[in-house]
């Protein structure tokens, strides 16, 4: 009876420990600044931090105890990490190359979490209509990795983790405005917004939608229209819509997307980035840039008439009180 005992208790403090869920209600419990703009993702014990070409790894009082500043194995077509996550033991980064408000090689990269050097890449399918990676998440649940996109945020979309494949893709409605991280717990899909406006001090949003169920689609054969930028058609001689014949996706789930939180206890709005729920108290974890101006999702540098020389980036830790 004892040894049961006991392992009923190892039970319960594993699933303590390694769960994470969703409050409804939240309170600022501190600020730490990092040396990254990008992502974050949480495990027991650390806080990891994407730059935009960088891997950063704290300890929960914010102290640097691990950098890779050369993450990229072909830097020539990568510039760029968005938000992350860690699963495993492994970070899985959105990575792609950047420029004035899209994306370009999209991949999936994996990164070990002890070393922060790269493993593997799991392969874009462009065929899915995603054109940039602003984050991406696990979903521990059912075993997929989800990515969003910036340019086009009314899609996200999913790929099995274990064979790396295109799975489907959901429909946000409405559509939050250029997300830029992602987070899953619970059935939930958590995305922040950079919706809000710097220039203004307007605050940024977080949104949910629920993913309970995620039927797959894949890819079929078929016909769809060809794109010239992500918003408009390509036109042939005649002034008529392109075609073309192929793989296409095979369908979307249907998101409905609720407001979760508005973001106005930033010290200054600015953009904000990404997301996480730490696994061994529930905290809530933002990322925010302040201080400098943003066009196209780029600094184009410091607001110096509010005494800023740079931009400033901090975790912003919540507890959940609901």
């Amino acid at each position: 009876m004892k040894k049961v005992l006991l392992g009923l208790s190892l039970l319960m403090v594993g699933a303590t420990v390694s769960a994470q869920h969703v409050g409804e209600e939240y309170r600022l419990k501190k600020t730490i600044p990092v040396a990254g703009r990008q992502g974050i993702a949480i495990d027991d014990n650390y806080y990891y931090v994407s730059d935009t070409k960088a891997l950063l790894k704290y300890d929960k009082e914010g102290k640097l105890v691990a950098k890779n500043d050369q993450p990229f194995r072909h830097p020539e077509i990568a510039n760029h990490f968005g938000d992350i996550d860690i699963y495993n033991g492994e970070i899985y980064c959105g990575l792609e190359k950047f420029e004035y408000g899209r994306g370009y090689n999209i991949a999936v990269s994996v990164y070990d979490a002890n070393t922060l050097q790269w493993k593997r890449d799991f392969p874009w399918v462009p065929e899915s209509g995603q054109v940039e990676v602003s984050g991406l998440a696990v979903d521990r649940d059912k075993n997929m990795v989800w990515m969003s996109d910036w340019v086009d945020s009314r899609y996200a979309y999913a790929y099995d983790l274990d064979t790396g494949k295109y799975y489907t893709k959901i429909q946000l409605a409405p559509t939050p405005y250029w997300c830029q991280g992602i987070f899953i717990a619970d059935g939930k899909m958590i995305l922040s917004a950079d919706d809000g406006e710097s220039l203004y001090q307007l605050p940024d949003n977080l949104y949910i939608v629920d993913i309970t169920e995620v039927p797959y689609t894949g890819l079929v054969d078929g016909q769809e229209v060809v794109k010239d930028t992500p918003f408009s058609v390509a036109l042939d001689e005649n002034g008529k819509p392109m075609m073309r014949k192929g793989k296409i996706a095979g369908g979307a789930m249907k998101g409905r997307v609720k407001h979760f939180r508005e973001m106005n206890d930033f010290k200054r709005a600015g953009e904000i980035e990404g997301l996480a729920i730490d696994p061994t108290n529930d905290d809530l974890v933002v990322l925010n840039n302040r201080g400098t101006q943003i066009v196209f999702g780029m600094s184009q540098g410091p607001y110096e008439e509010e005494g800023y020389t740079g931009e400033i980036h901090e975790l912003y830790i919540y507890e959940k009180i609901k």
